[in-house]
């Protein structure tokens, strides 16, 4: 059974550890924040705020919803303890099968209403996340829901969203995005874009709208299959977007054509701040529903592992899988550890071929780039365990013939060791470790050996070691 909000949801963190409630008052101004980010940093739990300062009614903030894999497990309906591999197949599994959404006529979100000139985002306890900020955001974990004009085609997103006054939102809305692709359309017309932003969706929402998937997909009916169960809609007050029924905060209202305002600067999922203020797209809010005592989700990037690591790694990683695939590439697994701030993708293949690397490469590397380092592995090597790659790193790639790189690539530019002239022209520097054996290279003759319990000692040997572990008093 699926939880319909963050409030089941929370209550299940509790249970098992992974969540804390905390009953002193934090201020919003960056020390929810800190909290939350030395959370990340140690493993620790998710944290919800219940007191927050100068906001004794108005809401609460849930720090790092989904920063750990135990944290995905739970949202899915799975053990706390699920491995990461047995996480990345069943995201697999439930997502080739998509279930549409539901709409209902009510919902937890039309608790309260305000229209016009009655909006005030000031009236919500939104952080500010890190010093240096360039504001207070109110979108580091949580959905944007905007529909083509052309296609019809209802996306979710997931953009930071910084408060710019009472009624406004400059968000990091790049061009190239999928939102960027619908509200070109508009702009071109000379007319504003409807959306909707959800804060607090349930929290496999927010786990898909972070995740990336085709054009044209609508996201809801993934949430869904995540799920195992319909996502319930409504709509919205002011335009014809459908939102999440159980969402904690439903923002209404327009971007503007041809007009930007500063955004930024702000610490994002790489661990570092990169960029400063730089024109960003207009969301101008004019309507707000919302629960009561409503909760505002709250993503701390930074050098831990934080929710905007989590979902990428999974989703982007399968999206490379089924890409490798189609290519023709024999590809067993793809991770991206949000350890290695989500800029590395680990790739392991069924076999080793002379041009193996090229493929992959060709491939991942021949669109615009989102994870620009590329590790290449044999299927022997589980791409879920690091130490096992970094073995791998270490013992397989040749200095010379192992790497291979490229600067001329389209991609981020959040990318932290970029030169401020790659950052102008949104050029990317890429790199390849091919960890994979010569592909002339025979067992019985040239590949070593690996002295792993698994490969060094006998089958009934290793067997009877993991029957008598307690035994021996471990």
């Amino acid at each position: 059974m699926a939880y319909k909000d963050n409030r089941e949801y929370m209550e299940a963190l509790v249970k098992t550890g992974d969540g804390v409630r905390i009953q002193k008052e934090v201020d919003w101004d960056l020390e929810a924040a800190t909290v939350t980010g030395r959370s990340c940093e140690i493993g620790g739990p998710a944290c919800l705020f219940e007191h927050l300062k100068l906001y004794p009614e108005g809401g609460r903030i849930l720090g790092a919803p989904m920063a750990t894999y135990r944290r995905m497990a739970i949202a899915m309906g799975l053990p706390p303890d699920t491995p990461i591999g047995k996480i990345f197949d069943e995201y697999e599994k439930r997502t080739a099968k998509p279930i549409k959404p539901v709409q209902v006529k009510d919902g937890p979100c039309k608790e309260k209403k305000v229209f016009g000139d009655d909006v005030n985002l000031y009236d919500f306890p939104v952080p500010t996340v890190h010093g240096g900020d360039g504001g207070r955001y109110i979108g580091t974990w949580h959905c944007v829901i905007t529909r083509h004009p052309e296609t019809g085609w209802n996306n979710w997103g997931m953009y930071r969203l910084m408060v710019y006054n009472r009624n406004t939102i400059a968000g990091y809305l790049r061009p190239f995005s999928h939102f960027g692709m619908a509200f070109e359309q508009y702009e071109k017309k000379g007319l504003p874009m409807p959306v909707a932003v959800a804060i607090g969706p349930d929290p496999i929402c927010a786990l898909t709208a972070s995740s990336p998937f085709r054009i044209g997909e609508d996201e809801v009916d993934f949430a869904g299959a995540l799920r195992r169960e319909p996502v319930q809609l409504i709509k919205a007050e002011t335009n014809d977007l459908m939102v999440p029924a159980n969402a904690e905060i439903i923002l209404e209202g327009e971007v503007l054509p041809n007009f930007q305002l500063p955004e930024g600067p702000f610490g994002e999922f790489p661990g570092y701040r990169t960029q400063g203020a730089s024109p960003q797209p207009v969301f101008r809010v004019k309507a707000i529903t919302h629960r009561v005592n409503p909760i505002i989700c709250m993503s701390p990037e930074g050098v831990g592992i934080s929710d905007g690591k989590i979902g990428p790694s999974v989703g982007g990683a399968l999206g490379m899988k089924e890409r490798l695939k189609r290519h023709g590439v024999p590809v067993v697994n793809v991770f991206i550890p949000p350890e290695m701030g989500s800029l590395v993708a680990v790739v392991s293949v069924k076999e080793s071929d002379p041009a193996m690397a090229q493929k992959v490469t060709a491939v991942l590397h021949g669109r615009r780039v989102s994870v620009p380092k590329l590790i290449i592995v044999n299927d022997d090597i589980d791409v879920f365990n690091l130490a096992e790659v970094a073995h791998a790193i270490g013992t397989r790639m040749h200095p010379v013939t192992g790497f291979k790189a490229e600067t001329d690539h389209q991609g981020w530019t959040l990318v932290p060791y970029l030169s401020p002239e790659e950052r102008r022209n949104e050029k990317v520097a890429t790199g390849v470790f091919d960890c994979t054996w010569p592909a002339a290279w025979t067992k019985e003759s040239d590949i070593p050996v690996r002295m792993s319990v698994k490969n060094a000692y006998p089958e009934d040997l290793q067997k009877k070691v993991l029957e008598n572990w307690k035994e021996y008093g471990f």
